[in-house]
This record gives C-alpha cells, sequence and structure tokens, in this order.
C-alpha cells in the first residue's frame, strides 16, 4: 500500500485533483468530510467544540454552527484552539480507515486530501519531537507528498465563486470574501515553502485538462510505487 499527502492552499483545487485520481482507481480519504462527520452531534469532537466554545457556536437544530466557528477561528484568531480539537481525532480516523484499505488491497494508492498536512501541530515527527497528543506527524504518515498550487488571485477568485455559488454579488459582499480569503491564506503555509517538502507538484491555475494530463502521467509511477 501506498499513503499518500495531497495538499494544497485554499482554492488551489485539491480536491479536483483527488476526484481525477479517485477516477483512476485511488482510495481518496477527504480530512474535510471526515472531520465533519465527526463533528456532528453524539460525536466526541463535537461534545468538546460545544464545551470549549459554547452554546453560540450550537444551533437550535443542535449541530453546530460552521459559520460561527468560522468566524471563531479565521476572524477572531482562535484557529489553533479549534485545530487542537478537531486534528488529533481526524489523523487517527485516518489512519484507522488506511489501515482497513491496506487490509483489502495490499497494492492500494491510499490518498489523504488536506489543506494542513504540514500547518497542523499535532502527533509525533521524527525530526521534531512529539506535538499535541494524538496521531504521527507527516513524515510518518505518508509515503509521498503530492502538492496542488495555483496562483494567489486564481485561488480568491475560486473562493468566492464557491462561497457565492451563483448568487448574486455585491462588491461589499465580494470585498469580504476576498479579505476572508486573503486571512485563510496567509495562516498557511506558502506555497514556495511546501514545493521543497513535497515529492510531486501539481499546477492548477488554467483550464482543467491541463490537471487531468499531470494527473494522468503521475498516475502510473504511484501505481508502480504501491507495487
Amino acid at each position: 500500500m501506498l499513503r499518500i499527502g495531497l495538499t494544497g492552499g485554499l482554492g488551489s483545487g485539491k480536491s479536483t485533483a483527488a476526484r481525477l485520481f479517485a477516477g483512476l482507481g485511488a482510495h481518496v480519504l477527504q480530512s474535510d468530510a471526515i472531520g465533519r462527520e465527526l463533528m456532528e452531534p453524539g460525536q466526541a469532537v463535537y461534545a468538546k467544540i460545544a464545551a470549549h466554545f459554547g452554546p453560540n457556536v450550537v444551533l437550535a437544530d443542535g449541530r453546530l454552527d460552521r459559520g460561527a466557528l468560522a468566524r471563531i477561528a479565521f476572524t477572531d484568531g482562535r484557529v489553533e484552539e479549534l485545530n487542537a480539537i478537531v486534528h488529533p481525532s481526524v489523523i487517527a480516523r485516518e489512519a484507522e480507515l488506511s489501515e482497513e484499505i491496506g487490509v483489502h488491497d495490499s497494492r492500494a494508492v491510499v490518498i489523504v486530501e488536506s489543506a494542513l498536512i504540514f500547518e497542523t501541530r499535532y502527533g509525533e515527527t521524527k525530526y521534531g519531537g512529539s506535538h499535541g497528543t494524538s496521531g504521527a506527524g507527516w513524515q510518518d504518515r505518508f509515503d509521498r507528498i503530492i502538492l496542488v498550487t495555483a496562483p494567489e488571485e486564481v485561488k480568491i477568485a475560486r473562493f468566492v465563486a464557491r462561497s457565492v455559488a451563483g448568487d448574486a454579488l455585491s462588491d461589499e459582499r465580494r470585498a469580504e470574501l476576498e479579505a476572508e480569503a486573503r486571512l485563510r491564506i496567509a495562516q498557511q503555509i506558502p506555497d514556495e515553502q511546501k514545493s521543497a517538502l513535497c515529492d510531486y507538484v501539481l499546477t492548477n491555475g488554467g483550464a482543467l485538462t491541463e490537471l487531468e494530463w499531470q494527473v494522468d502521467q503521475l498516475w502510473p509511477i504511484l501505481q508502480a510505487a504501491a507495487r
């Protein structure tokens, strides 16, 4: 089994790349989806978030108010408090799912899609000692790392388009979303620094066909490594 971390900043298109790899036969685990599952009512992560941030992050139906959490994390600068609750559990669940896949397919290519492979402070690493309380550092978690990159203005435009989902957009709202995107990007390690830590870099600033070609070229290399 080959364990791959697929990363990229906000709006880079890493989810698109993950979907393309899945179409070729990769087993894709999405950190965001796992996190959302663990943040559902009844889950331990949900209980910890509600206890830590208070009733203002809980909606009337009992679910977490993700908008309120985003404002607390990124606008109020408390993102590390949220990460400290969520990341260890997500990393542990990813490890469990990867092991389950490997049991059934020893030649599987397992791709974990995550924006914060390098940014997370939680887990043990080969080079930096212990960080947090759960999971392994990225050097131990993955056999290969793939980075998806795009120019910053392209990332911001994608974030805005995704946030409005076709709705009418005022100049004021556009400015707010662009500012939010820049704030989130500023909290992530720049692509130039990540590139030096990665095995493969996919550029995604143009047409989808360009990304498809890169994925198609890389896939047989990953399959060979898995064998």
